[in-house]
């Protein structure tokens, strides 16, 4: 019987729970990093400065910024505080009504320039405002100065080289953070260093650890119907916190360092975040993640984003007869295109859904520079007018100087002025000459002109609205080098007139010494350093070196011209006669210092010696040691070899070297100076034959024509015509 096996009871299966991976892949993460606009973990900031006006007059005075305060415009308001605008005050009420609403505050007037300042001031009482409006003109100097101040302060938070930073307006300033999130994101999760499984980059990101992520103080908006807080948050959450944790503490250096608050917003891109950054003020930082964004906008007039508030909102409003998000968004796309045209309404069709992928621009250069006046009462005449542009250009040559033209490093290329007389505007231009240094008075002659040209156009008065603006800036040359700089001044200038003139011609020697040369042509140049034993056998040929002396002495005597002698020493055996020859043959080439060794033997090639004719005076009156030595060293011995070439006594043992020598130099002289071909013989001219009758031989010749040809010769293609 077989044994029964044992029942185990087992507890019922578990179903094993599957780890959900990320709706995002490693592709969007590399994207991540190079702040790709249709990135979907993509993150921007909005950084929004609070009632900007009134905190630089509270910054700049030392007020508290809790009391109430306004910057005031000649008679109406510009800018109020917030603790102000608790009272109900708006930019829209006029000082009267202000200090009404509320007794306390503080009504500070913006700068000014007047006629003969060199610089804004602040000298001007609210209280007389109204009389000095025709005097003077507002500046917001002060108020560019700080932004400067701020935008630099925002950048010095940042790395260098991931920071993208856009300055949008005077007060607000865009930042792309997808760069330093990508960062900070590999350097908290190594989990993500690792390449793609498969090396596939579809391949989904695992999911994050995290559960529960901490905000901070942010405003956080609410997530869409569809989605649920319970929701485990997925990477684009994590980036959007690591980015307001930058965004906070850049805020919080502004005011430490500059004593600024701002407001900021954060969301996947620009029109999101800059919705966000008004969403909670002042001084507070609102989140939008990609799963609110919906909610979050259906609460919005479509008006209220960017590009829509103006003629294209309206023109919105009018077709569906709304101006709210939620009422827009169930518009099919087909209707939008037929009634905005393809372009707009696809791009209708997206924003009002939180699409965006417009680019976080890094230029933070100014484009234009403008001053204007609005005239309350008109301006009359010429003079009047040239003073407000005196003002305007003051005003602009300040920013000028700020902007670095002075340094050269930025400076613009054209002027504009720009006329209002009635309904009627006019404009004109004139370039800015780049050739010298931009000044004051340079860019207001440049200025009068232009108005004088727009008076000599038509009627120029009363005129109601003046403005100069300069633009097309570019960055200026550096290194430029005038032409002084190639010119030699002071002690260098006399050292160089003090040298001697050194001048050089074939009949003039030069003062200067020549320098020495670096090697001799005879000793070390060519074939001849070679062979050893030849010249340990000619060196001790003294009374031939002398012959070769005696010479070279008289062929300079011959020839007076020093300079001329190299030249013409390559022909000077045929001015001499046959014994002159002989000598120079007796000497060797390969000892000769000053004529190469392939001179002498184009010599022999084009005058061959004559041994007919008699020897000169001067040599048969030479020394009588010398002929006898040379004689004797002249003829052959038993025991030694006569070259019949060089007529130099060698011995047996040295006979075939020194003919391998002349071969080798042969060879040389066939390489390096190839024989000149002999001179052509000039035909001798002959005299035309005159006709018997003594009459002339043809028409006369006139100027430039060629000589007349005789008439008893045909001259080349020219043949005798038979005349019956």
């Amino acid at each position: 019987m077989a044994e029964s096996s044992p029942n185990f009871f087992s507890s019922p299966a578990t179903p094993r729970r599957t780890k959900r991976k990320s709706r995002f892949t490693y592709k969007n993460l590399s994207t991540l990093a190079q702040s790709a606009p249709n990135c979907p973990l993509r993150v921007i900031a909005h950084i929004d400065l609070d009632a900007f006006y009134a905190q630089c007059e509270t910054v700049r005075l030392g007020i508290d910024p809790t009391k109430p305060l306004a910057v005031q415009q000649w008679q109406g308001l510009i800018a109020i505080n917030y603790p102000a605008r608790a009272f109900g005050l708006t930019r829209h009420v006029t000082i009267t009504e202000a200090k009404e609403k509320c007794p306390e505050i503080i009504c500070q007037h913006v700068a000014t320039w007047k006629e003969g300042d060199v610089k804004w001031t602040y000298d001007l009482d609210g209280g007389d405002a109204a009389k000095e409006i025709a005097t003077r003109k507002v500046s917001l100097d002060p108020y560019r100065i700080q932004s400067r101040r701020i935008l630099a302060c925002i950048k010095d938070c940042l790395p260098a080289d991931k920071q993208r930073v856009e300055k949008a307006s005077i007060d607000e300033v865009f930042i792309d953070l997808s760069a330093q999130v990508h960062a900070l994101l590999l350097e908290r999760y190594p989990e993500l260093r690792g390449p793609a499984p498969y090396d596939d980059p579809t391949e989904p990101l695992p999911r994050p650890p995290s559960t529960a992520l901490d905000w901070a103080a942010d405003a956080l908006v609410d997530l869409d119907a569809t989605q649920s807080e319970e929701d485990d948050p997925d990477w684009d959450d994590i980036c959007t916190l690591l980015a307001s944790e930058i965004v906070r503490d850049v805020r919080q250096r502004i005011f430490d360092d500059l004593h600024y608050t701002c407001s900021a917003g954060l969301a996947r891109n620009k029109m999101v975040a800059k919705l966000g950054s008004a969403h909670k003020k002042p001084n507070g930082q609102t989140v939008i993640r990609n799963r609110a964004v919906q909610h979050f906008l259906s609460s919005f007039k479509f008006t209220k984003i960017r590009n829509l508030g103006g003629k294209l909102g309206d023109e919105v409003v009018a077709a569906f007869n709304t101006e709210l998000v939620c009422e827009l968004l169930p518009v099919p796309i087909e209707q939008l295109k037929k009634q905005l045209g393809d372009d707009t309404g696809a791009w209708l069709y997206g924003i009002i859904r939180g699409e965006d992928l417009s680019e976080v621009n890094p230029r933070t250069q100014i484009k234009s520079m403008l001053s204007a006046k609005s005239f309350r009462p008109s301006i009359n005449s010429f003079e009047v007018a040239c003073k407000w542009l005196r003002i305007f250009v003051a005003d602009i040559f300040s920013r000028l100087v700020e902007e670095g033209v002075l340094e050269n490093k930025r400076r613009p290329k054209t002027i504009n002025l720009h006329h209002r007389q009635g309904a009627q505007t006019r404009s004109k231009q004139a370039p800015i000459p780049m050739g010298r240094q931009i000044t004051e008075d340079g860019l207001c002659e440049l200025a009068r002109n232009l108005l004088a040209q727009v008076i000599v156009d038509g009627r120029a008065w009363p005129c109601a609205n003046l403005s100069l603006s300069v633009g097309g800036f570019e960055d200026g040359v550096t290194n430029n080098k005038g032409i002084g700089g190639f010119l030699v001044h002071g002690e260098e200038a006399k050292a160089l007139r003090d040298q001697p003139l050194r001048v050089k011609s074939r009949g003039t020697r030069e003062k200067t010494e020549p320098p020495a040369k670096k090697r001799k042509v005879g000793d070390s140049g060519g074939i001849t350093r070679f062979f050893g034993g030849l010249e340990r056998q000619e060196s001790g040929n003294s009374e031939l070196d002398q012959v070769a002396d005696d010479e070279e002495t008289k062929m300079d005597e011959l020839q007076p011209d020093p300079n001329a002698a190299e030249e013409d020493d390559l022909y000077a055996g045929s001015e001499g006669e046959g014994p002159a020859k002989v000598h120079d043959a007796a000497r060797p080439q390969h000892l000769s210092q000053d004529h190469p060794a392939s001179s002498q033997s184009l010599i022999d090639q084009l005058y061959p010696p004559e041994p007919d004719e008699d020897p000169p005076d001067d040599e048969e009156q030479g020394d009588d040691n010398h002929d006898e030595t040379n004689a004797d060293a002249m003829q052959p011995s038993a025991d030694g070899y006569m070259c019949t070439r060089c007529q130099i006594l060698l011995a047996h043992a040295n006979k075939a070297e020194h003919e391998d020598f002349h071969f080798a130099q042969d060879l040389q002289e066939e390489v390096s100076s190839p024989p000149r071909p002999p001179p052509k013989p000039v035909p001798v001219a002959k005299a035309p034959t005159r006709p018997p009758n003594g009459g002339s031989t043809g028409k006369g010749r006139g100027r430039g024509r060629p000589p007349a040809s005789s008439t008893l010769g045909q001259e080349r293609g020219q043949r005798k015509l038979a005349f019956g």
